[in-house]
Parts: C-alpha cells; structure tokens; sequence
C-alpha cells in the first residue's frame, strides 16, 4: 500500500452517499467519481446536483474530482470506496445485486495492492462473505494477498445541513491490522470528528445496522403509543411534550418511517438473524408496526372528514408532501405512497403536491394528480404528511375552502 499521501480514489455509486464523500476526498486526494447512470455523471459534470447535497459552488471548487460512466477510466486506482445502495426486494428480503455488481466491476478494474473499502449497509459478514469472493472470481487475485478490503459504513443523513460528511464520527475497520490501520488514517485526514476504529469488519458491519434498527425499534413504540392515545382521545404530542420534562425521557413523535435506512436496514439484521434460527420479535414487530402506520393515518383522517360530514366517496383531498422526510428531495421508501394508497380505497380524489419533487420523478399512480404548483382551490380535506417548512404555517384561508374543512397533520 501507498503512503497515504500519494493514494488515489475512486468512489463507486454517486449518490447521497458517494457524491459528498467524493467531493471532500478530492480536497486532499486525486479522486474520481464513478456512477452507471449516465444523467447522473453528465449532470455532475455541469454542476449539477439533483441530490441537493452538494452546492454547485462546491462542484467548482473540487478541482482534484472528476466524474465517469466509464469503467476503462478507473482502472488501477490505489482505493475503492463502494457508496451503493442496498435495498429490500417485494419480500422484504435484502437485495445485494447493486453491490454485487459493484464488486463484479471491481474484480474487472483492480490492481494488486489496492484497498477495497465497502460504505453500504449490510448485515454482518456480508463484505467478506458475499462480496470479497466475487471481487476474487473475476480478477483472479487473492484476498489478504493481493488485494484488502476495509468497511466504513455511510452515516450521511440527507438533508441535514447541519451534519455534512466531515463532521460525523466515521467507524472504520480493515481486513488485516496493518490495512485496518491505513483505512483509520485514510479517513482521519478528511473526518475533522474524528474516527472509532473497530476490531473487525464484521464489528463495524453490526454497529451501522443497529443504529438504524435502534431508532426503528424506538419509534415503533412512539407509534404505537400514538394509536392507543388516538382511541382513547388524548393528543399524543401534548403526551410526550409532558413526559419529555423527565430528564432521562427520549423525545420522539410517531410518523411514516420510510427511506433508505430506518425503513430498510432491520431487515437486513431480521434476514441474518433468522439464518442462524432467532427470531428477533421485537425488531420484527416494530417494523410490522412501522410499516402499518399509513393505514392508521389514512383511517385517522377518514374518520375526520366523516366528523365534518364530509361524504368520502368522490371527495376532493390535497395531500402536501412526497418525500420520505421533510426539507429533501429523497423519495426512496417513502411511505408517503402507501398512504396514498391507502387513502384511494375509500373512492377519494387526490392531488398531491410537493415542492421538493420534480412530478418526472414521481411514480404513476391511478387517480392521483401530483401537481407543478400548489393550486388555490376547493378542497374537501388536505393531509399534511410531511412537515416541509413551506408547509408549517399553512392555514385553512390559504385554500378556497369553507372554515370547517380539515386539516390533518402527521406532525404539528
């Protein structure tokens, strides 16, 4: 391995993920960025990015990055850095096939000596288990020998400006001490929070799923709270704001939990608990209840419309906001379309609007109308389901709507 100082990177898959970590490497490394998806790559080119987390000023200014579809382009890089996605098939089941093609590219691309460093979230033992082999097969080299590999699982957050790549801890680990260390040092001169070296890859693959299975699980709980609270006519947030005057109280508020982490990554930990014959109910419930939430808000509003004599049937409703959470154009997972789903079994009309999504984007959708702009207009009922800070201060005289028509919010 190469001093560090003298390495180049190549990050694979230029997304939410990849595409800041690229761009801060290249602050210090000759870096290039690597991505199928040709738009993408030629959208970047020009400044672009549809992903919002990376400014087109800061594009400019990363001078050392370059961008490619083209496979023939990374050949012979000193470090991979793989930034797919690892998404769940129609079983829920995890569906490795962005990352083993990621590793079918590597085993075309590499060179002896390089460092293979996996961010995506996997279960443990997935790195060395299902994708190491694959990078071996095609390239003909031997793991530990000729090439190493290291895991630094993504911690991004989307949308949170608050949080970029260089100001969250980063967990690193290598596949041998001496790589282990070269992958801490690696990260360490781009993290100015610094890194939390673990003792083996599988430790750092185990360590990512759980945060994310942690606030599944602890969210489950606000939600199903919420539902108990709705039948017996409390108001759940007045609930937790008094709760939350105890010191050692966790604030959280129910919701839809979709998007790629929270919404996915348990049932990466489920998949591979169960492969060795435990079945964790608590994860497993708090998904089933997590994942039912949209039912529950649909029939909650329903219940409201018929309170104000609202006839369902045929009813026109507004329903505000797509993406998977507030102030980011992510709608990976959102959950925001199963309750629209849900809402379309009772024979109402929607429009559905969201200023953070191009309507190309959105999915076709029967008898749903995703609007340009958001339309001053009679409506019957509007849903607010996700908490956009262009949404916060609306009111019912912002619509051509009678005084009485409701408004229901998934968050206050």
């Amino acid at each position: 391995m190469k001093e560090l100082k003298d390495v180049s990177i190549c990050v694979i898959g230029l997304g939410y993920v990849g595409l800041p970590l690229a761009a801060l490497f290249s602050q210090k490394y000759k870096t290039i960025g690597y991505d199928i998806n040709e738009t993408r790559v030629s959208e970047l080119k020009n400044g672009v990015d549809s992903t919002q987390e990376v400014s087109t000023d800061e594009l400019k200014k990363a001078e050392s990055l370059a961008f490619t579809s083209n496979k023939d382009e990374i050949r012979g890089y000193d470090v991979y850095v793989v930034t797919v996605p690892t998404p769940i098939d129609i079983n829920r089941q995890p569906d490795l096939s962005p990352l083993i093609s990621a590793s079918k590219l590597l085993g075309e691309v590499i060179n002896k000596d390089a460092v293979v460093i996996y961010e995506s979230t996997v279960y443990p033992g997935a790195t060395e288990e299902d994708c190491i082999p694959v990078i071996e097969k095609v390239s003909g080299l031997t793991f530990n020998k000729d090439f190493y590999a290291g895991y630094s699982p993504e911690r991004i957050n989307p949308g949170d400006k608050s949080r970029p790549v260089h100001k969250i801890v980063k967990v690193t680990s290598g596949s041998t001490p001496e790589v282990a260390k070269f992958v801490d040092g690696l990260y360490s001169s781009v993290i100015e929070a610094g890194t939390h070296l673990a003792s083996t890859i599988r430790v750092a693959e185990a360590s990512k799923v759980i945060e994310n299975t942690q606030r599944d699980v602890n969210i489950a709980l606000v939600n199903e709270l919420s539902v108990i609270f709705d039948n017996l006519n409390i108001d759940t947030e007045e609930v937790i704001e008094a709760a939350a005057t105890k010191w050692n109280f966790v604030k959280l508020f129910p919701g839809l939990v979709g998007g790629h982490c929270i919404g996915v990554d348990p049932y990466y930990l489920l998949h591979k608990s169960m492969s060795t014959g435990y079945v964790p109910d608590i994860i497993r419930t708090s998904r089933e209840i997590n994942d039912g939430m949209a039912q529950h808000f649909a029939s909650s509003f329903v219940k409201k419309l018929i309170d104000s004599d609202v006839k369902i049937k045929g009813s026109s409703i507004l329903v505000l906001g797509f993406t998977f959470k507030e102030n980011c154009p992510d709608i990976r997972n959102t959950k925001v379309k199963d309750l629209i789903k849900e809402l379309r079994t009772y024979g109402i009309k929607l429009d559905v609007f969201d200023p953070w999504v191009q309507t190309s984007d959105v999915p076709q959708m029967e008898n749903v109308n995703f609007l340009r702009s958001l339309e001053r207009k009679r409506y019957d009922g509007i849903f607010i389901a996700v908490n956009h800070s262009e949404f916060k201060e609306l009111t019912i005289s912002d619509f051509k709507a009678n005084a009485g028509t409701p408004i229901f919010r998934i968050r206050k």
